[in-house]
C-alpha cells in the first residue's frame, strides 16, 4: 500500500469552487467574455416536482373556501415567537403582498409577485424586506397543508389580499396561477451598486433629476423597493421625494391618482417598526449562519414583543385605528402640522406639532400606552406637491371612490405581471376587462386555413415581408409579465405601427394585403400576420429541398385602439434586434447582451437563438434588406448555408468598422461577406460556436429545418396562453 495522504492540518480537505460558489468563474478571469447564464436559468434540473407536474392544473383542484377561511383565521392567531401588531398580522402580511409585486418595472417587465422570487437572494435579504422572512415563515402550516395546490407566489400575492379583506376593505377580485422558480432570478438587473442603499447618485444621471435614472430600474436605491421613506439619500425634503415617487410608480405603470391610492391604501393599516438599536440587529438571512435557520434580522433586544420590533427604523402607526381600513390616514395627515424628528433607531420620520392623547395609535402590546402617529417623507409628499394634494382632497370628498380606486390599483399592482386575463384562475376573477391586461377579443376560427394560404402565396408579398412582419408581431413578447406578442396584432395600431424597427413603409404594405386577406376570408389579421409567416418558411425550405409544414393554431384576435393603452404599449419598442441584425443606435451595452436579453425575455435556450439567427439570415430578414451575416449565395432558401460559412476556415475576418466585419477570402483577401457582432459571437462565443458547428455539419441539413421550424413556433405561439393549461 502506498503511504497514506492527508490534508495537512488546518487545511480545507475539498476544491472550493467545485462544491459552492466561492472559486473564481470564468466571467472572474475573463470579465469581457460573453455571459450565457441568462438562457440557462431555471434549468430543470432544479425543479424537485415531476416533469409532468403542471401547476395551473393542480391549483384548479383548491378548496378555495377552506383556503380564505385558513387565511383569515391566521391573520388574528398571533404567534409567541413572532407575535403580531395588535394581535393582527395584516400589515405584516400587506407589507409582504407588496413588496413582492412591487419589485415589478414596466421597462423589462421583470420582478414582481408572479413567481415567489422572493424566496430566494437578493430579494430575501434585501434591506427593505427586513422581517419579511417572518411573513413567509407564519405562511408555512398554510403553504404545508394545501401543498403543491397553492404556490409560494400565489400565497404571498393571496395574503396581502386576505389581510386588506380582514382589516374591513373588501378585495377587487383575486386571481390564482403564478407558478413557483426554484432558482434565484439572476438575469434581473437590480443595479450596478456594490453596497446595499448606496446614495442613490450612482443610478442617475442628475440625482435632482429623477427621470434620468437609469433604466430599466424603478427603485431608488439599491436594496428599496420604492424610495426612501427618509428622504431622497435620507434627507427629509417632501417635494424633492414626490418628484422620486412620481418617477418610481410610473416606472412600475402606476399613475398619479394610483401612486396616491396605494400611498394612502397602503399606510392606512400598519406600521413602521424602529424602537430599538439599529446597530444590534444580526446579518440579513443569506449572511446568517445554519442555527438561524433562514431566519435573518435577529433583533437581541426585542423581548418577544411586538412593539420592540426594528426594521425599517421609523417608528410608529401612520392612523388612529392601525388594524381598520378607514379615512385615518387623510384625517391625520391634513388634520394636523408635521414636524420632522429622529425615531429611537435614528431614522428620520415626521411627527405631529400637537395632537389630543386619544388621535394617537396606542402600543401594539399595551393598550394603556400611546404613541405619536408619523409620516415618511412619501406621505409628506402627498401632502405637500399640488397634484398629489388635490388626489388627496378628492379622495377625502369621497371615500367610497377612494375604497374602489385602491382596491383597483391594489389589484393591478399585485397582478400587473400574471399576464392578460385568459391566464387567471379562481372563483374571485373579477368579470371587468382592464386595460391594462390588454385585452384582445375572441378570434374566428370559422375559416379555411388553406384558401388564406394560397392567397398569401398569390400576393406580391416576398419571403423577407412575410417572415419579418411576423417576427416584428411576435418579438414584442415577454415572458417577464407575459405582455407582447402577435395575438391582438397591435403592430397595426399605435404606438407599433410607427416604431422604427418595424419599417412602416414596408409595414404598411404589407398590412393592407392582408386587411384584403382578412375581408376575403374571414381570418383575423393576426391569424394572417402569424400564417404568412409560417408560408415564407416553407416556401424558403422548400427551395433548399426541405418538405416542411410549419404548425399553426387559428384563434389570434384583432385588438382594437380603444382597447390598447399606447403609453403603456411604449416600453416594448425594440432598441434592438439581433435576429433581424439591427440596432437602433449605439450603446454602452454589446450588441450581442442585448441579444441575450431579447432572447431570454422571449423564453428562448441558447440553442433555440442559435437556430433562429442562422434561419433568418437565410430568409431576408434582415432590417432594410442589409446582407450583413447573409453568407450564402443563395438567399431566399432555409440552408444551413450561415453555420457553414461562418465555421469556414477557408475565411478570415476582419474590423471594417463600428460593429461592421468583413469576411475575406483567406487566400485572395477578397471580401465575401460582412457581418455584425450579432453574426460573429456565434463563432467566438465557446458555448454559442459549439451550437453553431452542430448545424455546419454534413448532416444537419434536416436536423436544422426542423429545429428552426420548432424555434419559430415557439416564438409565434409564446402569447397563445389558451393553447396551455
Amino acid at each position: 500500500m502506498g503511504k497514506e495522504t492527508q490534508a495537512p492540518a488546518g487545511k480545507c480537505p475539498v476544491m472550493h469552487g467545485g462544491m459552492t460558489e466561492t472559486g473564481t468563474t470564468v466571467t472572474d478571469w475573463w470579465p469581457e467574455s460573453l455571459n450565457l447564464d441568462i438562457l440557462h436559468q431555471h434549468d430543470s434540473k432544479t425543479n424537485p416536482m415531476y416533469a409532468d407536474f403542471d401547476y395551473r392544473t393542480e391549483v384548479r383542484k383548491l378548496d378555495f373556501d377552506e383556503l380564505k377561511k385558513d387565511m383569515h383565521a391566521l391573520m388574528t392567531e398571533s404567534q409567541e415567537w413572532w407575535p403580531a401588531d395588535w394581535g393582527h398580522y395584516g400589515g405584516l402580511m400587506i407589507r409582504l403582498a407588496w413588496h413582492a409585486a412591487g419589485t415589478y418595472r414596466i421597462a423589462d417587465g421583470r420582478g414582481g409577485g408572479g413567481t415567489g422570487n422572493q424566496r430566494f437572494a437578493p430579494l430575501n435579504s434585501w434591506p427593505d424586506n427586513g422581517n419579511l422572512d417572518k411573513a413567509r415563515r407564519l405562511l408555512w402550516p398554510i403553504k404545508k397543508k394545501y401543498g403543491n395546490k397553492i404556490s409560494w407566489a400565489d400565497l404571498m400575492i393571496l395574503a396581502g389580499t386576505t389581510a386588506y379583506e380582514s382589516m374591513g376593505l373588501p378585495a377587487y377580485g383575486f386571481s390564482f396561477g403564478r407558478e413557483d422558480i426554484w432558482h434565484p432570478e439572476k438575469d434581473i438587473y437590480w443595479g450596478a451598486e456594490k453596497e446595499w442603499l448606496a446614495p442613490s447618485d450612482e443610478r442617475y444621471g442628475n440625482v435632482d433629476k429623477p427621470d434620468t435614472m437609469e433604466n430599466p430600474l424603478a427603485a431608488v436605491q439599491m436594496g428599496l423597493i420604492y424610495v426612501n421613506p427618509e428622504g431622497v439619500n435620507g434627507n427629509p425634503d417632501p417635494l424633492k421625494t414626490a418628484e422620486q415617487v412620481r418617477v418610481t410608480f410610473k416606472r412600475m405603470a402606476m399613475n398619479d391618482e394610483e401612486t396616491v391610492a396605494l400611498t394612502a391604501g397602503g399606510h392606512t393599516v400598519g406600521k413602521c417598526h424602529g424602537n430599538g438599536d439599529a446597530d444590534a440587529i444580526g446579518p440579513e438571512p443569506e449572511a446568517a449562519d445554519v442555527e438561524a435557520q433562514g431566519f435573518g434580522w435577529s433583533n437581541p433586544n426585542q423581548e418577544g414583543k411586538s412593539s420592540k420590533a426594528v426594521t425599517s427604523g421609523l417608528e410608529g402607526a401612520w392612523t388612529t385605528q392601525p388594524t381598520q381600513f378607514d379615512m385615518g390616514y387623510f384625517d391625520m395627515l391634513f388634520g394636523h402640522e408635521w414636524e420632522a424628528k429622529k425615531s429611537p433607531a435614528g431614522a428620520w420620520q415626521w411627527e405631529p406639532v400637537d395632537i389630543a392623547d386619544d388621535e394617537k395609535p396606542v402600543d401594539t402590546d399595551d393598550p394603556l400606552v400611546r404613541h405619536n402617529p408619523i409620516m415618511t417623507d412619501a406621505d409628506m409628499a402627498m401632502k405637500m406637491d399640488p397634484t398629489y394634494r388635490e388626489i388627496c382632497e378628492k379622495f377625502m370628498a369621497d371615500p367610497e371612490y377612494f375604497r374602489d380606486t385602491f382596491a383597483r390599483a391594489w389589484f393591478k399592482l399585485t397582478h400587473r405581471d400574471l399576464g392578460p386575463k385568459t391566464r387567471y384562475i379562481g372563483p374571485e376573477v373579477p368579470d371587468e376587462d382592464l386595460i391594462w391586461q390588454d385585452p384582445v377579443p375572441a378570434g374566428n376560427t370559422d375559416y379555411c386555413v388553406e384558401t388564406v394560404k394560397k392567397k398569401i402565396t398569390e400576393s406580391n408579398l416576398s419571403i423577407g415581408d412575410m417572415v419579418s412582419t411576423a417576427w416584428n408581431s411576435a418579438r414584442t413578447f415577454r415572458g417577464s409579465d407575459m405582455r407582447g406578442g402577435a395575438n391582438g396584432a397591435h403592430i397595426r395600431l399605435a404606438p407599433q405601427k410607427d416604431w422604427e424597427g418595424n419599417e412602416p413603409v414596408r409595414l404598411t404594405k404589407v398590412l393592407e394585403t392582408y386587411k384584403t386577406i382578412s375581408a376575403e376570408t374571414g381570418a383575423s389579421i393576426a391569424d394572417i400576420i402569424v400564417l404568412a409567416g409560417g408560408v415564407g418558411i416553407e416556401k424558403a425550405a422548400k427551395a433548399a429541398g426541405h418538405e416542411v409544414l410549419v404548425p399553426f393554431d387559428k384563434g389570434r384576435g384583432d385588438a382594437s385602439e380603444d382597447m390598447t393603452d399606447a403609453e403603456s404599449f411604449e416600453p416594448l419598442e425594440p432598441v434592438a434586434d439581433g435576429f433581424r441584425n439591427w440596432q437602433k443606435q449605439s450603446y454602452v451595452v454589446k450588441p450581442e447582451e442585448l441579444l441575450l436579453d431579447h432572447a431570454q425575455l422571449l423564453g428562448l435556450t441558447a440553442p433555440e437563438m442559435t437556430v433562429l439567427i442562422g434561419g433568418m439570415r437565410m430568409l431576408g430578414t434582415n432590417f432594410g434588406g442589409t446582407k450583413h451575416g447573409v453568407f450564402t449565395e443563395h438567399e431566399g432558401q432555409l440552408s444551413n448555408d450561415f453555420f457553414v460559412n461562418l465555421t469556414d476556415m477557408a475565411n478570415s475576418w476582419k474590423p471594417a468598422g463600428e460593429n461592421l466585419y468583413e469576411i475575406r477570402d483567406r487566400k485572395t483577401d477578397a471580401v465575401k461577406w460582412t457581418a455584425t457582432r450579432f453574426d460573429l459571437v456565434f463563432g467566438s462565443n465557446s458555448i454559442l460556436r459549439s451550437y453553431a458547428e452542430v448545424y455546419a455539419q454534413d448532416d444537419a441539413k434536416e436536423k436544422f429545418v426542423k429545429d428552426f421550424v420548432k424555434a419559430w413556433t415557439k416564438v409565434m405561439n409564446a402569447d397563445r396562453f389558451d393553447l396551455a393549461s
